[in-house]
């Protein structure tokens, strides 16, 4: 029987020469310090001691700064670039997403901070990390969701269609928040949570933002990018649009980044369990103090 995968839609090489080439320059981290301090936070208000953590993916060690600084134990890193790992802060290992290096049940808590928008196949690392935590273990992530860069995407669209009358792939498509709780229930997580944060940033024009997304390593990864260069005309093209339509009154324009927040439990007996149809002792309507009409009636004029 032949084995499925998932599509490809990140180009793996390109993405390490990027981070490479990110990791030469000056940083731009403002993002990933944000949501790092963000999933620390979070991570203080569980009441529960973790001891061996995993930190997946997450492309510095904002991350685990930020754990450690809150009297955690060092998370142990993983870093898809084995040529990055002696950059990282020790202890690190050489490890993609889709091929964990640890044994079933053996970690108390998994956290990842803006890494998982970059892998094709989110269901399979969510069902990797789930049988790599130990039961009543926690995951934590944070990622890019779907309206992230939504003016870059929308100013790009409107320029290529007018200049060379058709479309290519300039942004990666990030996931949707209402996917994220169903994908983390499919792998089996107990007490699944997501939410999503909209964070704007302002620039004084676009190519002050796409400097920003070089250095950070995030610039256009799609296997199925066009191959051609970006015609000049189109760029100063879009640049026109995106200040047109996404400038403040003081000439500043705004660039939109969304952040899905993510969290589940392997499952454990201990766990608060879904009460079973039929098995309540109060009903819902005395609970909401409504009046229950029979199935079919409305409610009168």
């Amino acid at each position: 029987m032949p084995v499925m995968s998932a599509p490809l839609q990140f180009d793996r090489t390109l993405l390490g020469v990027r981070r490479r080439r990110a990791a030469r320059g000056e940083p731009a981290d403002f993002l990933i310090r944000h949501v790092a301090e963000d999933l620390a936070d979070r991570l203080g208000l569980v009441q529960r001691s973790f001891t061996r953590i995993v930190d997946l993916g997450s492309p510095t060690d904002a991350l685990r700064e930020a754990l450690a600084g809150r009297g955690l134990a060092m998370p142990i890193g993983t870093e898809t670039v084995p040529a990055l790992a002696p950059r990282r802060a020790a202890p690190v290992v050489a490890a993609h997403h889709d091929a964990l290096p640890f044994a079933g049940a053996s970690l108390d808590l998994v956290v990842s901070a803006l890494a998982l928008q970059l892998v094709d196949d989110l269901p399979g690392v969510f069902v990797q990390v789930r049988r790599a935590l130990k039961p009543d273990g926690l995951f934590l992530a944070a990622l890019l969701g779907g309206e992230t860069l939504t003016e870059l995407r929308q100013a790009f669209a409107e320029a290529e269609s007018e200049m060379e009358g058709g479309l290519s792939l300039r942004v990666a498509p990030f996931a949707d928040v209402r996917d994220i709780g169903a994908l983390l229930q499919r792998a089996g997580f107990a007490l699944p949570v997501a939410d999503a944060d909209k964070l704007t940033v302002r620039y004084g024009d676009v190519f002050a933002l796409m400097r920003d997304l070089r250095a950070m390593g995030a610039a256009n990864p799609l296997a199925q990018r066009r191959r051609t260069p970006l015609r000049r005309a189109t760029l100063m093209r879009m640049a026109d649009i995106y200040h047109q339509r996404f400038a403040d009154p003081d000439g500043r324009i705004r660039a939109t980044f969304q952040v899905i927040t993510l969290s589940g439990w392997s499952p454990h007996e201990s766990q608060q369990q879904p009460l079973k149809p039929g098995s309540a002792k109060a009903r819902l309507a005395d609970a909401l103090n409504a009046i229950e009409l029979p199935a079919g009636e409305k409610p009168g004029g």
